[in-house]
């Protein structure tokens, strides 16, 4: 059995690395979620659900800067095989705090400096740059 969310972000990074305006994703509400963030922090243009052949997908508008992709790194680090879960105090910043982690916590899915501003920890999903 995969990982949907770590087949999520191969997606993505092999999309960027292409050069392709658009990648489709199979949909869910934890894909959605962390694709919300990564829209309200620059790394992608946005995101839409349709529906193909009878299945819905998320259609995710990638961001490029002179013809570079604005998705440097894209990794995950809680997997199904050993969860990553943090407390507030302990979250380091990314890459001296020009990146982000994605983290899933009780009041939702949000960036680093989102669960900071609302004081809660949870599971670090994956970490941008």
């Amino acid at each position: 059995m995969t990982d949907p969310i770590s087949d999520m972000l191969a997606r993505i990074k092999n999309a960027c690395m292409r050069n392709f305006e658009t990648v489709d994703i199979p949909s869910s509400k934890m894909k959605a979620g962390i694709l919300r963030v990564l829209e309200r922090e620059g790394y992608i243009n946005g995101f839409e659900e349709v529906e193909e052949n009878g299945f819905k997908v998320l259609r995710v508008a990638l961001r490029y800067y002179d013809g570079k992709s604005s998705i440097k790194v894209l990794d995950r680090v809680s997997k199904p095989s050993c969860r990553i879960y943090s407390k507030l105090k302990n979250i380091k910043p990314v890459f001296n705090g020009f990146g982000i982690y994605v983290l899933s916590t009780s009041r939702g899915i949000m960036s680093d400096a989102e669960a900071k501003e609302n004081n809660v920890g949870g599971e670090i999903l994956c970490k941008v740059f």
